[in-house]
């Protein structure tokens, strides 16, 4: 075995450990250790699949090995037995006794001789016998659980609310990998030119067949394209574009993006107002106001201001009326995006979305003055969750009289069949976006 292939499953049994012992997010510090350890190609490519995928199925690498442990092990040793079984059972290139190799000289180096055999021992042991039958669990949604390793409590809930049809195909979809999408800048290119320029450059691309200025990336790392640099397209998933066309933007428009970063959707709207109008971008830190100035310079739009805010106390530094439509992407759970941050399901609790609903009801309090009569105000988040989705915006409208559902109209064909009038819940499963969940409020002229 290569030593830099050595050296990879080292380095992901690093982040394993520092995910779980630290909640630290696993897409952040994957993304550092490809950059400190100069990996690149097939090495940062296999890195970032056993740790997503021994993230992504915890549970079912438990639930395998549970039957071959004996005692108690060093959290660092049952990190080791996962990302190795993770290995011998999905994926198809790496042979089994080199995984169970590796697997052991990382113990020796880490361990003592006991550990090392133990390690021995158990992998030996799973690669004889046959791995156990989620048959054997009779309840489903512990077996939805097990068998898509997606916590109990949050099985039980979509359960509840989307169905056992709804809540298996969105188990299942959540532990492949997202797909990359771009949007074109529709100030400096089309989509077709995009493409073009893609292709030239050695990536395989395709059309949206969801939204006209989206292009599926499905080789290569569009960030480092030529269009990205040129500022012709960012990158945003299909879902998130949604938001945008939900607003109903019109040229000359004020607009108030309130919790901005990073700057996706609020590009989006500058875009579209074709640098006319302003928008106006609010987040707490610095560090992410500081993203989307340079985002809007890289796409050369200049009718974003953006503002480290927060957007709670927006009504402080803006005038009562004073915007034709308002956006709040409110904090959430982040549910619909387990995908690109499969670390979540395990830290978030059930508890945590009831305290979420609180920030985005005062969020929704602060925005709904600003906006003036006959105005747009547009909800959105990127979980899937009926409190937090639809239970916010119930609550939202029983304490605001002056608002009324606004239907949501003029979407690209695909996503209009979704909307259910003023509300509209993307699954995964939907299109491949991420979850999303938008709705349309209009402030009462009267």
């Amino acid at each position: 075995m290569k030593q830099n292939q050595k050296r990879v499953r080292e380095i992901a049994l690093d982040l394993l450990e520092s995910v779980e012992k630290n909640q630290s997010y696993s897409n952040l510090l994957l993304h550092s250790a490809i950059e400190k350890n100069h990996l690149t190609g097939r090495d940062a490519g296999l890195l970032t699949e056993i740790t997503y995928g021994t993230i992504q199925r915890k549970l079912t690498l438990d639930f395998f090995l549970a039957p071959f442990i004996k005692k108690k092990l060093e959290p660092w040793v049952q990190q080791l037995l996962r990302l190795s079984l993770y290995q011998m059972i999905y994926l198809d290139k790496v042979p089994e006794r080199a995984v169970i190799h590796e697997a052991v000289e990382i113990a020796k180096k880490r361990g003592h001789k006991g550990i090392s055999g133990l390690v021995n021992g158990i992998l030996r042991s799973v690669q004889r016998n046959d791995l156990r039958s989620f048959s054997e669990i009779k309840d489903e949604a512990e077996r939805i659980s097990i068998e898509t390793s997606h916590p109990l409590w949050l099985v039980k809930r979509w359960l509840v609310q989307f169905g056992a049809e709804k809540t298996k195909e969105m188990c299942a979809i959540n532990l492949t990998a997202p797909m990359q999408t771009i949007r074109v800048n529709k100030t400096k290119a089309d989509q077709e030119e995009v493409l073009q320029l893609l292709e030239a450059e050695g990536f395989e691309a395709e059309p949206s067949d969801v939204l006209p200025e989206a292009i599926r990336i499905l080789k290569g790392n569009a960030a480092r394209s030529s269009v990205f640099e040129t500022g012709m397209a960012t990158i945003q998933d299909e879902s998130s574009m949604i938001v945008a066309y939900a607003l109903g933007i019109e040229p000359n428009e004020a607009i108030l993006d309130a919790c901005a970063a990073p700057g996706g959707k609020t590009t989006h709207i500058a875009e579209k107002l074709n640098n006319t109008g302003s928008v106006s971008a609010l987040d707490l830190h610095e560090h992410k106001i500081k993203l989307i100035k340079q985002n809007a310079a890289r796409l050369g739009l200049t009718n974003i201001e953006a503002k480290a805010w927060d957007s709670r106390k927006a009504g402080e530094i803006f005038e009562k009326e004073s915007f034709d439509r308002v956006l709040v992407d409110a904090p959430c759970s982040g549910l619909g995006v387990l995908r690109r941050k499969p670390d979540i399901k395990y830290v978030k609790e059930e508890k945590d979305l009831s305290s979420l609903q609180k920030i985005q009801l005062d969020i929704l309090d602060a925005a709904a003055p600003l906006l003036k009569k006959g105005g747009v105000l547009v909800y959105s988040t990127c979980t899937a969750d009926r409190e937090e989705n639809e239970g916010t915006v119930k609550k939202f409208l029983e304490t605001h009289p002056d608002f009324e559902p606004a239907e949501l109209t003029d979407l690209p064909p695909v996503i209009q069949t979704l909307a259910n009038d003023y509300l509209l819940q993307v699954l995964p499963q939907d299109f491949g976006g991420d979850g999303f969940f938008i709705s349309k409020l209009r402030k009462k002229v009267q």
